[in-house]
């Protein structure tokens, strides 16, 4: 593994583990709503990455964005904020393990949204692997008697937002700045009416609550930050399988420390899940291998 690929793991491995333990510090910040939070994680965010921008001088960078752009970051903004506000209300309500199945079905509806929006085709093992998760959202369902909307709402919101990020040409560290300065305005101005009707809980809780508040912005645009440095040094496929990382740890949070409930047609949801990304997986670099056998194959001398 060259020196750049290993810096890529761990910029992946730290984004992925520190997903995966933030449960952890968001319920430090209760009694705060997950609307409040996810609005302190705006206005803080936007105020680190700002500072990040300038200590990298690319704060120019911004007036050089075109509208297309500017238009696909404000999309992207409202997408990662959707995806902010469900993870939140889940962690704060003992729905972790609903987050968890969110992020394991995310990269299934990555694949989907490949094949819709960009006619991209899937190989039979990818076919099996979404048909797989079908079947594990129709047991889900049953299992508690309505959708499991949660993990529904992070997986497409969060697939859907790769799939904008995926055609906006900027430079990572602008283009989450840009993402979290569109939303400021809305986020501003909800933190400070709470303050002002006397609803909020920046200043109304524990002398460390308008601390745990501003680092909610670090906490948030970290991961971000080492995640976009990830997705530049490694494969897609690497990628991938670093993402399982979250969704495990947050599992785990949810069962041994949240000590949420996980009966039989639950575990048998979150099994269907789990294979159907072990195909997938398998599918994936099954191909790369036969990708790579072909292509030194092509580039082998003829013999005269």
């Amino acid at each position: 593994m060259s020196g750049s690929n290993r810096t890529g793991v761990l910029y992946g491995a730290g984004a992925y583990i520190w997903w995966g333990l933030c449960p952890g510090f968001f319920l430090l910040l209760l009694p705060a709503g997950p609307l409040e939070v996810v609005a302190h994680r705006i206005v803080w965010s936007t105020v680190f990455l700002m500072l990040v921008l300038a200590f990298a001088r690319r704060l120019g960078d911004l007036r050089r964005l075109s509208l297309r752009t500017w238009l696909q970051l404000l999309a992207a903004s409202a997408l990662i904020s959707i995806n902010w506000g469900t993870y939140i209300f889940a962690v704060t309500s003992g729905h972790v393990v609903d987050a968890a199945l969110g992020y394991f079905i995310n990269p299934l509806v990555s694949v989907a949204l490949g094949v819709i929006i960009f006619r991209e085709r899937i190989n039979r093992w990818q076919a099996v692997s979404l048909a797989l998760a079908v079947i594990a959202v129709a047991v889900l369902t049953v299992e508690v008697g309505e959708p499991p909307y949660i993990a529904v709402v992070l997986a497409v919101s969060f697939g859907v937002y790769g799939l904008v990020k995926k055609v906006v040409q900027a430079d990572p560290r602008v283009s989450v700045a840009v993402e979290t300065l569109l939303a400021l305005p809305v986020a501003g101005g909800y933190v400070i009416v709470l303050e002002v009707l006397g609803r909020g809980h920046f200043i109304a809780e524990s002398p460390w609550h308008p601390v745990l508040m501003v680092l909610s912005g670090v906490v948030t645009a970290v991961p971000l930050l080492l995640f976009a440095a990830a997705a530049q040094r490694l494969t897609m496929v690497m990628m991938g399988l670093l993402f399982y990382l979250n969704p495990a740890l947050q599992m785990l949070w949810g069962v041994f420390i949240g000590h949420e409930p996980m009966p039989v047609g639950r575990w048998i949801g979150f099994a269907l899940i789990w294979t159907a990304l072990a195909v997938m997986t398998i599918g994936t670099l099954r191909n790369r291998r036969s990708d790579a056998v072909a292509d030194a194959a092509q580039t082998q001398p003829t013999l005269p």
